[in-house]
C-alpha cells in the first residue's frame, strides 16, 4: 500500500498497527517517485493530529518538501475564505466554537415568544413545543437538527420540503429557524462548523472551483476516515472523486463519534462511493500487525471485536483486520469489581501508585479513562488527587465554570455585575421620572402643588427607615461568605469568627442592643468596605482587600468596562496569582495543581476577550450567561502542553489515537456503559435522511457504538489493562456492565479498601503508630523510629524537608499548650462576674464558663431559653403593675409572641404553650398569696457592686427577678426558674447565685428600692414555676419554692475568691458531672471521650 500508484484505496488500520507511520511512508514514497509535495493534501480531524503529521512528514521528507497537512475544517475555512466576497465581508469570517453556537441557538429560541407578541415572528413552532423553547434540552435538539441538515446538504427550503413530505410540522419550524439562524450568522460574519463544511462543499462543486482544485492536488490522503460525516464525504468526492487518487486510512471498529455527526457508513461504503476509473469498487488493504499490545492483551481485546456485527466490506479483509498478529508476548488484562464507588476509587489510586513505585511505570505512562466526563471526572479527580496521584486533565473534558480556580472569579464578577445592573436600572427609572416631571406644563405643575398640602417637616417628622440601603444590601450573605473563604480573600474560619465578633461588638457600641448575625454584618461590610478600615489587619486584611476589589470592579463596570477588565481587576489585586506562580515553579503535586489553575484562569480571560470581540460588549451579565450555558469546554486555537509527570484523566472519546503502558478503564457500569438511551428523541434529528425518512437508531446500533467505544478504551494499553466497576450487594444497586465479561477475564471481586495507601503520608502515619504501639516488640518500634528519622532528614537542593510530616516538631501534642501573651483579665482591675458565672466557675465547670462566656462559643438561643424569657417578662409586667394579674390577659400577651419561638413540630409548640400557661397560673397564685407579710418593692432589678474577696476585688453585676420587703424591713430576693432541673435542699443552702444576691443586698444593691435605707438581707428563694409544690405547701397549683436562709459564715467570700483566682490565673479545667449531659462543649472537653485529643 506504500507503493500504491493511483486511484482510490481504503486501508483498514486497527489499533496499534502503525497507521500514521504507514500514511507518512506512503506520502514519502509518492514524493520519492517524483510527486510534487505541493500537490499532495493530507486531511485529518484534529489540530493535534495535523501538527503531529506535519512534524513526522517534515522529519521523514524534510521540512522544505513536506506536503500540506491540515484538518477538514481548516481546509474548508481556507477554501471559503479564498472565495469570500470582499465587498460583503470586510472582516474575515470567524468560526463559532461549540459553546458559542449553543448560546446563539438558545438566545434565538428564547427570543421567539417576544417576537410572536410583537407580530414579527417568522418561525411557528407547534403549540406542544412552545413551552420547551427556553429549555436547554430543546436547544440541544434544535442544534442536532441544524447540524444534521447541513451534513446532508439540506438548506432551509429543502428541509421544509422534506418536512412537508414527512408530515412533520416541528421540522418545518426547524427549517424556518435554520433560515433565521443563518441570517443572524451572516450579519455577524460568523459560521458554525457544520455550515462551514456545507459551504465548502457547495464551492467545491462549482465547475470553476472543481477544476482549480483538480489541478491543485494530485493525491489526497485522509487519516481516521471512520470519523467522517456525510458532508465531509461529499467534500472528498468533489476533491478526489471520479477515480482520482484518494488514500483513506480508518477502522470501522473505532467509529465512536456519532454524537458529532460521524457516520460509520462512510467507511463501510467507501469502495462504492469512490470507485476506480473503470467503475470497479475501490480496493481494500489491511495492516495486519499490532505493534502496541502484547499477545495476551491483544487476545483479550480481540474477543470484543468478535461481538461486533459484520460489515459490508469484503469478509476476508474484515477477518484479517480483526485478527491482528502481535509482535511480542506479554501484556495482561485485569477486571475488578468493588462494592462501592469510594472503594473503587481508593483501589484505582492504589493500582496507580503501586505501578509507579513498585513497577517503575512513569506517571505520564498511565491513564484513567471514563465514559461520562462531566458526571465522573470531578469525582475521580478529587479521589485520586487526595490519594497523592498527580493528574493531568484535558481542559476540553470540563466546562470552564467547573474549574476550581475560575469559580471565585465568576462568583465575584456575578455579584458586582448584578449590583451594577440593578443600580443602573434605578438610575434609568429616576431619569425617566425626572424627564416626565420636566415635561409637565408649568401651569399644571402649579395647580398640582396648590392642591397637595405642604407638610411641615419640623412639626411632623418622618420616621427613619429601618430598611438597609441598596448600597449595603447588594451583596447577599452566601456570596459574601463564599468569596471571603476563596483565594480572593484567603480568610480562614478563625479570621471570619474574629471579624464577625468585632463587627457585632461595633454594632452594640453604636447602640444596637440586638445586632444582626455576624454573617449578615460581614456581607454589609464587604458592600461598604470603609466599615472595615478601623479593624485590625491581622484578621481583617483579606476582607479589606476583597471589599476594595469588589468596589473597583463595580466602578469599572459602571464606567462601561468589559467583563475581561473587571475580571482582571479582581485577579491582579490579590496575592493569589503570585502564590500560584511560586507553587508552579516549585513543581510537585502543588505545582501541578497551580499549573492547572493558571491554565484555567488564562482560558477564562481568553474566553472573556473572545466574547467581547464577538458581541461588541453586551455586558458582564451576558458573558456570565454564556459561561453558565456552556455544557462543553470551548474550542481554542492553543493547547497547553501535556504534563509528562502526571496520569492522564480523560473520557474514552478523548483517548482516541493515544496509548499508555497502563490504562485503567473505570466505572464500566450497566446503564452508563453501554448507554442505550436514544439521542435526540424529541425532534428526532437522526430520522432526517437525504433520500427519505430514515429509520431511528435501533438499540442494537446503539449497543454496537457503545461496544466500539469500549474497544477503543481497552486498546489504549500497551502492557496492562485494568477494567473496574461497582458491584453493589443490593440487587437494585449499581451493577457491572456486560462488557466486563467480553474480555475473556474472570472478574475479581474486591470487597475492601487497600490496607494502607501507598503514599508518604500513609507511611509516616504507620511508622508513627508503630512507635507507640505497645503490642509490637521494642526492636520493631526502634526500627520504625529510625526510619522516621531518615525520612525527616531528607531534603531537596534548597534544604527544604521532603517529608516534613516525619519530623516530631510537626506532630500534634509534642509541645506544651501555648499561652496567650495578653492576659484574660487585668489584675489591677476588679474581676467582673455574675451570679450564674460564680456558680459555673466555683461549682460546675470552669471550662464551660470560659468557652461559653469568654469565647462566645455557645450555641444559639434555644426554645427553652425563649420559654424562660417570655415567662420572666410577663412576671415582671405583673409585678410592676403594667399588666393586670389576670391569666386571660397574660395568655393574650403570650399568644402575640409565641409564634416567634421556633419549635421542631406543632405538637411540641402546643405542649410547651400549655406548660407556659400552667407556669403563669402558678405564678399568679403565688403572686397574690400571703407570704408572711412580704411585699414586692422591685422587679427585674439591676445591680452592680464591688466586693472584697481575699486579695482581689470582684465586681458583681446582674439582675434580681424580684425583691420583696418582709415584715421586719429586710430585703428578700426571689429568683424565678423555668427549667426542668431541680436542685436539692442541700444545694439550695449554698446556692451561689442566691448567696450573691444576698451579699449584694448587704453591699447596698437594693438601697434605692428601700428609699435609700440599706436593709438587712432576709434570705432568698428559688421559685420553680415548672414544678408544682408538695401537697403540704399547697399542691400542684402553686410553684415549688426553695428558700435560702440569711447568710452565715464566709463561704460566699471563699467562692468569690476561688472563682476570681481561676479567671486571673486562667485555670479553666473541666469538671465532669450531671451538667455534662446538656453541655454544648462535649466535643471540646478533655473530660469527655469525644473531646480528648488523639495523643491523650
Amino acid at each position: 500500500m506504500v507503493e500504491h500508484g493511483g486511484g482510490p484505496l481504503l486501508v483498514l488500520a486497527g489499533p496499534g498497527t502503525g497507521k500514521t507511520t504507514t500514511l507518512v511512508e506512503s506520502v514519502a514514497s509518492r514524493i520519492a517517485r517524483g510527486g510534487d509535495p505541493a500537490r499532495v493534501l493530507v486531511l485529518t480531524f484534529s489540530r493535534k493530529a495535523a501538527v503531529e503529521l506535519r512534524d513526522r512528514m517534515a522529519l521523514r521528507i524534510g521540512a522544505a518538501r513536506a506536503p500540506q497537512a491540515t484538518t477538514f475544517h481548516s481546509f474548508c475555512y481556507a477554501l471559503v475564505r479564498a472565495h469570500q466576497d470582499s465587498d460583503l465581508f470586510v472582516e474575515p469570517l470567524r468560526l463559532l466554537s461549540g459553546p458559542e453556537q449553543d448560546v446563539a441557538v438558545r438566545e434565538l429560541l428564547a427570543g421567539q415568544p417576544d417576537l410572536e407578541r410583537l407580530g414579527l415572528a417568522h418561525v411557528r413552532w407547534p403549540d406542544e413545543l412552545r413551552a420547551c423553547l427556553t429549555t436547554r434540552g430543546f436547544a440541544d435538539e434544535v442544534r442536532a437538527v441544524l447540524a444534521r441538515s447541513r451534513e446532508l446538504g439540506l438548506g432551509p427550503g429543502a428541509l421544509d420540503a422534506f418536512a412537508r413530505r414527512s408530515g412533520r410540522p416541528d421540522w418545518r419550524a426547524a427549517a424556518a429557524f435554520l433560515a433565521e439562524y443563518l441570517d443572524v450568522l451572516d450579519l455577524q460574519g460568523v459560521l458554525d462548523y457544520a455550515e462551514l463544511v456545507h459551504r465548502a462543499v457547495l464551492l467545491a462543486r462549482r465547475p470553476e472551483v472543481a477544476e482549480r482544485l483538480a489541478a491543485q492536488y494530485d493525491a489526497v490522503f485522509v487519516d481516521e476516515y471512520q470519523d467522517t460525516d456525510p458532508a465531509q464525504v461529499r467534500l472528498l468526492q468533489a476533491l478526489a472523486g471520479g477515480g482520482r487518487t484518494l488514500v483513506a486510512f480508518g477502522d470501522p471498529d473505532q467509529s465512536i463519534y456519532a454524537f458529532r455527526g460521524a457516520d460509520v457508513n462512510g467507511i463501510l461504503d467507501f469502495p462504492y462511493a469512490f470507485p476506480r476509473p473503470d467503475g470497479r469498487t475501490a480496493p481494500v488493504e489491511v495492516l495486519r500487525t499490532s505493534r502496541r499490545s502484547g499477545a495476551a492483551l491483544l487476545a483479550a481485546t480481540r474477543l470484543v471485536t468478535q461481538r461486533m456485527p459484520l460489515t459490508r466490506l469484503p469478509a476476508e479483509k474484515v477477518r484479517a483486520h480483526r485478527e491482528l498478529a502481535p509482535v511480542r508476548d506479554g501484556g495482561r488484562a485485569e477486571v475488578y469489581t468493588y462494592p462501592t464507588s469510594g472503594t473503587e476509587l481508593d483501589n484505582i489510586a492504589d493500582i496507580l501508585r503501586r505501578a509507579h513505585l513498585e513497577d517503575g511505570v512513569p506517571w505520564g505512562e498511565m491513564a484513567v479513562l471514563v465514559r461520562a466526563g462531566s458526571r465522573t471526572i470531578p469525582t475521580v479527580r478529587r479521589a485520586l488527587t487526595a490519594a497523592g496521584v498527580p493528574l493531568d486533565i484535558d481542559g476540553d473534558d470540563l466546562a470552564l465554570r467547573h474549574e476550581p480556580a475560575v469559580a471565585p472569579l465568576l462568583t465575584a464578577l456575578r455579584a458586582v455585575a448584578t449590583a451594577e445592573a440593578a443600580e443602573g436600572a434605578v438610575r434609568l427609572e429616576e431619569g425617566d421620572a425626572s424627564d416626565e416631571a420636566g415635561s409637565v406644563p408649568e401651569e399644571e405643575a402649579r395647580s398640582v402643588s396648590d392642591e397637595v398640602p405642604q407638610q411641615d417637616s419640623a412639626d411632623e417628622p418622618q420616621p427613619p427607615s429601618t430598611e438597609p440601603s441598596s448600597d449595603t444590601s447588594w451583596l447577599d450573605t452566601e456570596t459574601a461568605l463564599t468569596l471571603l473563604a476563596s483565594p480572593l480573600a484567603g480568610m480562614d474560619a478563625a479570621d471570619l469568627r474574629r471579624l464577625g465578633r468585632a463587627l457585632r461588638d461595633e454594632e452594640r457600641a453604636a447602640g444596637n442592643a440586638l445586632p444582626p448575625p455576624s454573617d449578615v454584618l460581614l456581607a454589609r461590610a464587604l458592600a461598604e468596605p470603609e466599615r472595615l478600615a478601623v479593624h485590625d489587619p491581622a484578621y481583617a486584611r483579606g476582607a479589606q482587600r476583597l471589599g476594595a476589589l469588589l468596589g473597583k470592579a463595580r466602578e469599572r463596570l459602571a464606567n462601561g468596562g468589559s467583563a475581561e477588565e473587571a475580571l482582571w481587576d479582581l485577579w491582579e489585586g490579590t496575592p493569589w496569582p503570585g502564590r500560584l506562580e511560586r507553587a508552579a515553579r516549585r513543581g510537585g503535586a502543588a505545582g501541578r495543581n497551580a499549573d492547572r489553575d493558571l491554565d484555567a484562569v488564562c482560558a477564562l480571560f481568553a474566553t472573556a476577550a473572545r466574547a467581547e470581540e464577538r458581541t461588541g460588549g453586551r455586558g458582564a451579565l451576558n458573558f456570565l450567561e454564556e459561561i453558565d450555558a456552556e455544557d462543553i469546554a470551548a474550542d481554542t486555537l492553543t493547547r497547553r502542553a501535556v504534563r509528562p509527570d502526571a496520569v492522564r484523566l480523560m473520557t474514552a472519546h478523548r483517548s482516541k489515537g493515544l496509548e499508555w503502558r497502563l490504562v485503567v478503564v473505570a466505572g464500566v457500569q450497566e446503564g452508563l456503559w453501554p448507554d442505550l438511551r436514544r439521542r435526540g428523541s424529541l425532534l428526532e434529528a437522526d430520522r432526517i435522511g437525504r433520500d427519505g425518512l430514515a429509520e431511528p437508531l435501533t438499540p442494537g446500533a446503539l449497543l454496537a457504538e457503545e461496544r466500539r467505544l469500549f474497544y477503543v478504551a481497552a486498546t489504549r494499553a500497551r502492557e496492562r489493562l485494568v477494567v473496574t466497576a461497582v458491584k453493589a450487594p443490593a440487587d437494585d444497586g449499581d451493577q457491572p456492565s456486560r462488557f466486563l465479561t467480553e474480555l475473556g477475564v474472570e472478574p475479581r471481586d474486591v470487597t475492601g479498601r487497600p490496607r494502607r495507601p501507598l503514599s508518604v503520608a500513609a507511611l509516616v502515619a504507620e511508622l508513627r503508630a508503630t512507635t507507640v504501639d505497645p503490642r509490637v516488640s521494642d526492636t520493631l518500634r526502634e526500627a520504625a523510629a529510625r526510619r522516621l528519622a531518615r525520612l525527616a532528614a531528607l531534603a531537596d537542593e534548597d534544604g527544604r524537608p521532603l517529608v516534613p510530616s516525619a519530623h516530631p516538631y510537626r506532630w500534634w501534642g509534642m509541645f506544651e499548650p501555648t499561652e496567650s501573651k495578653v492576659p484574660l483579665r487585668d489584675r489591677d482591675q476588679p474581676v467582673v462576674l455574675s451570679g450564674s458565672a460564680l456558680d459555673q466557675l466555683a461549682n460546675t465547670c470552669a471550662l464551660q464558663w470560659f468557652l461559653g462566656r469568654e469565647v462566645k462559643a455557645d450555641a444559639p438561643a434555644t426554645v427553652a431559653q425563649g420559654f424562660g424569657n417570655v415567662v420572666h417578662v410577663l412576671a415582671d409586667e405583673v409585678a410592676s403593675g403594667h399588666t393586670p394579674a389576670d391569666l386571660d390577659v397574660l395568655m393574650e400577651r403570650l399568644d402575640s409572641v409565641w409564634n416567634a419561638l421556633a419549635f421542631d413540630a406543632p405538637w411540641k409548640s402546643a405542649q410547651e404553650k400549655e406548660n407556659a400557661r400552667v407556669a403563669l397560673e402558678r405564678f399568679l397564685k403565688w403572686h397574690v398569696m400571703d407570704r408572711t407579710g412580704r411585699t414586692p418593692v422591685a422587679s427585674e432589678h439591676d445591680f452592680d457592686v464591688t466586693l472584697e474577696a481575699g486579695e482581689v476585688e470582684v465586681r458583681i453585676r446582674g439582675q434580681m427577678d424580684r425583691v420583696e420587703a418582709d415584715g421586719e424591713g429586710r430585703a428578700y430576693v426571689v429568683d424565678f426558674k423555668t427549667g426542668k432541673q431541680l436542685v436539692s435542699s442541700a444545694e439550695v443552702e449554698r446556692h451561689p447565685q442566691l448567696a450573691v444576691y444576698q451579699l449584694a443586698v448587704r453591699e447596698g444593691a437594693v438601697d434605692e428600692a428601700f428609699d435609700g435605707v440599706r436593709p438587712e438581707p432576709g434570705g432568698a428563694e428559688l421559685v420553680q414555676l415548672r414544678q408544682g409544690a408538695p401537697k403540704r405547701d399547697g399542691g400542684e397549683t402553686l410553684p415549688k419554692v426553695q428558700a435560702q436562709e440569711p447568710l452565715e459564715g464566709e463561704w460566699v467570700g471563699d467562692l468569690l475568691a476561688t472563682a476570681a483566682g481561676k479567671v486571673l490565673d486562667e485555670r479553666f479545667t473541666p469538671n465532669a458531672g450531671q451538667h455534662c449531659s446538656h453541655c454544648a462543649f462535649r466535643a471540646s472537653c478533655s473530660a469527655q471521650p469525644e473531646g480528648r485529643q488523639i495523643v491523650e
